[in-house]
C-alpha cells in the first residue's frame, strides 16, 4: 500500500498556468487538493494592483503556494507586458558590464515582483548566446562570453532573492548555441563535454554558488551527456550532472512541457512523468494548455506511473517535498524582507545609505516604470558613426520607420516595442510606419515603401536582429544608398553595424525605445560602455 496520498503529491508538483485575472475555481479548489504552484502569464497580468489581488485570492487557499512568474524584465516581459519594460534586459546589461547595477535593477525588479506577491521569477536567462543565429535567446543573453554572462547571472540571482523573490536560473545546461528553438523542435548541442564546462556550464556554476534556489531545464539534445534524451528527461543531465556533479540541490522546473522539444515524441503525460524519474521536481505547464483539464490528464498520470511501476513514489515524494520546501522558503523570505523595509523606513537617512533597498510595499507605477532600469538602458545605448553622418541631436520631426521579422514565441505579441511612439512624444509630429517582409517582397524597389513618406523629413529605420534576415539587411542597403543620412536604431543583437549613424539598444523594451528617441532628439547622454 502507498505511504502517501499520491493524488495529492501530484498536484503539488505541477505549476500550471490559467487563463483570466482572477484565480478560477479549479485553480482555487486545486489549492486546496495541494497544488503546490502557478504560472502567471501576460493574460494574467491587468496592473500591479491587480496582480496582488490575484495572488492573495491563491494565498486565501494556501499560503505557501509558489506563485511564478516568467518576467525576464527585458524583451520577455510579463509584469508589463501591457507597456514594455521598463527596465532594458540582459544583453544591455552585459554591454554596460556593471555586476552592481545588475543586480541593483534584479533588486528593484524583485521588489515590485515581491509587492504583488510573486515568489518564484523565471529568471535570470543564464544561457551563453554564442551562436549569433539563434532565433529564441538573443537578447535575452546576458551576452556571448560565458565569464561575463557568469557574473551577471550571479549578479541577478543575488538581486532578485535579496527583495525576497526565488531566482531561476535557465535553461539548464544551456540553450546559447543552437539555431533551434526548443519550442517548435529539439535544438542540437554538438559540444564536447570539456567545451560544455567551459562555455554553457560556467553561468550555472557561478548561479548556484550565489545561491539560485531554481533551475530550469532546456528541451535541449546534448549528447556528451545523453544522446538519446533531451536534457528535461535525461537522469544523466538532471541528477548526474545537475545534482551529483555541480551540486545543486534547490528546486529543478522544467521549461514549459507543453514545447514540442519534448511534447512531440513522448506527449505531455510522457514527457511529464519522464522529467519526474530523471529527476526534476516541478512540471512548468502553460501556453495553450492552461486548463483543469490538462492539469487532471497530468495528474493522473503521474500517479497512474507510480502505481505501475515507471515513477518511483519515493522520487515523486522526494520532488513534492522541495516544492512545499520552496513554498514555505519564499514565504518566511517575503515576510523578512517587508519587516527590514518596515523597519528601514524608520531609521535615520544617514543609517540607511548602507542598506540594500529592499520591498517597500509599494507596487509599480507603470506609468513612471523603473527609474534605476530607465537609467540602465541609457547606459547601454552605443552609437557607431562615420566621418561625416548626420549629427545628433536632430531637431525636426521624424519618419520612422519599424521593420517587423518574425518574433520568437517566448516575446509576448501583445508587448509594445519601438522608437517611433517615444520620439514623437520628444519631437512633436514625427511619423511612424511598420514594414514586414511582405510588404517589401517582391518589389522591384523595396526601398520605395520605406521612403514613402520621408521626403523632407530625417529619417530613422528600426529593426531587431538584422544579421538574421536577408530581406532586412538588403531592404536598409537599399535604402540608405538613397538616404545616406537615415538613422539605424538596431534593437536586437547587433551584429550587422549600417549606415552612418548606427545605434545599438541591445534590447527592444519600452526602456531602450525611450533611450534611443531621447539620443536621437537630445535627450541624456549614455555613459560609455565598459571595454
Amino acid at each position: 500500500m502507498p505511504n502517501h496520498d499520491l493524488p495529492e503529491l501530484a498536484a503539488t508538483v505541477l505549476q500550471p498556468g490559467f487563463v483570466g485575472t482572477t484565480a478560477p475555481d479549479w485553480v482555487r479548489r486545486w489549492l486546496a487538493e495541494g497544488l503546490g504552484g502557478v504560472a502567471l502569464f501576460a493574460r494574467n497580468v491587468e496592473s500591479p494592483a491587480q496582480v496582488a489581488a490575484l495572488t492573495a485570492q491563491l494565498r486565501a487557499e494556501r499560503p505557501d503556494v509558489i506563485v511564478a512568474i516568467d518576467e525576464e524584465a527585458g524583451d520577455v516581459t510579463r509584469f508589463e507586458s501591457r507597456h514594455g519594460s521598463s527596465r532594458p534586459g540582459n544583453l544591455a546589461l552585459g554591454a554596460i558590464d556593471d555586476p552592481e547595477l545588475t543586480e541593483a535593477v534584479a533588486r528593484d525588479l524583485g521588489a515590485d515582483l515581491a509587492a504583488a506577491g510573486i515568489t518564484l521569477d523565471y529568471a535570470p536567462d543564464a544561457d551563453v548566446n554564442s551562436n549569433p543565429d539563434n532565433p529564441v535567446i538573443g537578447v535575452r543573453a546576458f551576452g556571448a562570453e560565458p565569464h561575463l554572462v557568469a557574473r551577471h547571472s550571479a549578479a541577478f540571482v543575488r538581486g532578485l532573492q535579496e527583495a525576497g523573490v526565488a531566482a531561476c536560473a535557465k535553461h539548464f545546461p544551456g540553450h546559447g548555441d543552437t539555431s533551434v528553438d526548443s519550442h517548435h523542435d529539439v535544438p542540437l548541442i554538438a559540444r564536447d563535454r570539456a567545451a560544455l564546462d567551459a562555455c554553457e556550464l560556467l553561468p550555472f556554476r557561478a548561479a548556484i554558488r550565489a545561491g539560485v534556489r531554481v533551475v530550469m531545464t532546456g528541451h535541449l539534445l546534448v549528447p556528451a551527456y545523453d544522446d538519446k534524451l533531451p536534457a528535461t528527461l535525461s537522469r544523466k543531465i538532471m541528477t548526474e550532472l545537475l545534482r551529483e556533479e555541480l551540486g545543486f540541490a534547490g528546486l529543478i522546473v522544467t521549461d514549459g512541457i507543453e514545447m514540442q522539444g519534448v511534447r512531440r515524441k513522448y506527449g505531455l503525460a510522457g514527457a511529464t512523468v519522464r522529467a519526474l524519474a530523471a529527476g526534476v521536481d516541478a512540471i512548468c505547464v502553460g501556453g495553450d494548455h492552461a486548463d483543469e483539464q490538462t492539469a487532471t490528464v497530468l495528474r493522473d498520470a503521474i500517479v497512474a506511473a507510480v502505481r505501475e511501476g515507471d515513477l518511483a513514489e519515493d522520487r515523486l515524494a522526494e520532488a513534492a517535498a522541495r516544492v512545499r520546501e520552496l513554498g514555505a522558503r519564499s514565504t518566511r523570505a517575503q515576510t523578512q524582507t517587508g519587516a527590514r523595509a518596515i523597519a528601514n523606513a524608520a531609521r535615520p537617512a544617514v543609517e540607511l545609505a548602507a542598506v540594500p533597498p529592499a520591498p517597500a510595499g509599494a507596487a509599480l507605477d507603470e506609468a513612471a516604470g523603473s527609474a534605476v532600469g530607465f537609467e540602465a538602458a541609457r547606459r547601454a545605448v552605443k552609437v557607431t558613426r562615420s566621418e561625416g553622418a548626420t549629427s545628433l541631436p536632430i531637431s525636426r520631426p521624424a519618419h520612422v520607420v519599424e521593420f517587423v521579422a518574425p518574433r520568437n514565441i517566448a516575446i509576448g505579441a501583445e508587448t509594445p516595442w519601438g522608437v517611433g511612439a517615444p520620439l514623437d512624444d520628444l519631437l512633436p509630429g514625427t511619423t511612424s510606419v511598420r514594414l514586414t517582409a511582405d510588404d517589401l517582397e517582391g518589389l522591384a524597389d523595396p526601398a520605395a515603401p520605406v521612403l514613402a513618406g520621408a521626403e523632407g523629413r530625417a529619417l530613422v529605420l528600426v529593426a531587431r536582429d538584422v544579421h538574421r534576415h536577408p530581406w532586412l539587411a538588403t531592404a536598409l542597403a537599399r535604402v540608405l544608398e538613397a538616404r545616406p543620412d537615415a538613422i539605424v536604431v538596431e534593437m536586437g543583437v547587433p551584429v550587422t553595424i549600417l549606415g552612418g549613424v548606427h545605434i545599438a539598444t541591445h534590447g527592444a523594451t519600452r526602456a531602450c525605445g525611450l533611450a534611443a528617441a531621447e539620443l536621437i532628439a537630445g535627450g541624456p547622454i549614455p555613459a560609455p560602455l565598459a571595454a
